[in-house]
């Protein structure tokens, strides 16, 4: 079997070179001398051709092989070889396919992902959706009362109000997925960043009678803008879990290692159950509200976590939740 027109050139050279020598030779030596130079040549013609007939079987076999696993089949071993030119050509192609299979499986998780992402945001979406298309026919009768078109109205406007915070949010998690979001390292000292993260949300606080207690002594670098929307997201979240007139605190400090905040309430904590999977996308509690969407943390943690650093959630055994952030320096 030659697949390569070289080799039978070179195989029907070799054996008229070894016919000619033989004639030669017993021409002018004898025939021993010509017999001996005939089966010398001759073997080592044969020798040379056989070697070329199983090169290019194992050839033959190995491209057999690499056709096979480009249509699929994952259960091909490429260990054949050992040696020679075939087997650094067997290691280059053995690296080639484990590679090509780890981003086939890649490709195929980062499929099912988008499937479920969009069947989580269409859950998400639907629920207000289909309130608002109820008030708006309750808002197209007739004998309404301007009391309940007011109450209506309101209504409408938290729930396109929470549709609006959802988008946003998809947007800003969908930029960190494509690394389109580049964060930035600015210096800024920790009481200015949490003063920062906490100003949206002190009226809320403020209507349900809940203290803010801060304490921050040091400085944090890293993307100012984006962690202290992480930290709001999470203070938001120890509001809406802490009852009328409790307390939320948060602690920030700086070390030669790393810039820690840590953020507690005296609410009702995190069931166990919830725990593990606080930080997951469109993961909602036991005791998430009806305006919760579950996607506040995993923003947030996309965000700490894109800046070399850790987010850790648990219950106090006095009762509530701590989340403990911590920022890592690269240069110590």
């Amino acid at each position: 079997m030659f697949n390569d027109k070289r080799d039978v050139v070179l195989c029907l050279t070799a054996a008229i070179i070894s016919a000619t020598a033989a004639l030669i030779f017993f021409l002018f030596f004898g025939l021993v001398c010509g017999l001996a130079v005939f089966f010398l040549l001759g073997g080592l013609t044969a020798l040379f051709a056989f070697y070329s007939y199983q090169r290019n079987k194992e050839i033959t076999r190995l491209s057999d092989q690499l056709n096979a696993i480009l249509h699929g089949d994952d259960s091909i071993e490429l260990d054949r070889y050992s040696e020679g030119a075939l087997g650094i050509l067997q290691s280059e192609i053995y690296k080639m396919t484990v590679t090509l299979r780890e981003q086939s499986q890649r490709l195929k998780a980062d499929k099912v992902f988008l499937a479920d992402s969009i069947a989580d945001i269409s859950h998400q979406m639907r629920t207000p959706l289909t309130s608002i298309n109820i008030i708006t026919s309750l808002l197209a009768e007739e004998d309404i009362s301007e009391e309940r078109r007011a109450e209506l109205l309101c209504e409408l406007d938290r729930l396109l109000a929470g549709i609006d915070r959802l988008v946003n949010t998809l947007l800003k998690i969908s930029g960190f997925d494509a690394g389109a979001i580049k964060l930035k390292t600015e210096t800024i000292s920790l009481e200015k960043l949490v003063a920062a993260a906490v100003k949206p949300i002190t009226a809320a606080m403020e209507l349900k009678g809940q203290s803010l207690e801060m304490t921050a002594e040091g400085d944090f670098s890293g993307d100012i803008s984006w962690t202290a929307e992480a930290l709001g997201n999470i203070v938001k979240n120890c509001s809406e879990h802490t009852p009328n007139g409790g307390r939320i605190s948060i602690s920030a400090s700086e070390n030669a290692i790393y810039s820690e905040i840590i953020i507690s309430d005296n609410g009702s904590g995190i069931s166990e159950e919830d725990l593990p999977n606080i930080f997951k996308r469109f993961y909602k509690g036991k005791n998430s509200g009806t305006d919760s969407f579950g996607i506040g943390l995993a923003l947030s943690k996309m965000i700490v976590t894109g800046q070399n650093g850790t987010i850790k959630a648990e219950n106090l055994p006095s009762g509530g939740a701590a989340f403990t952030l911590r920022f890592y320096k690269s240069v110590v």
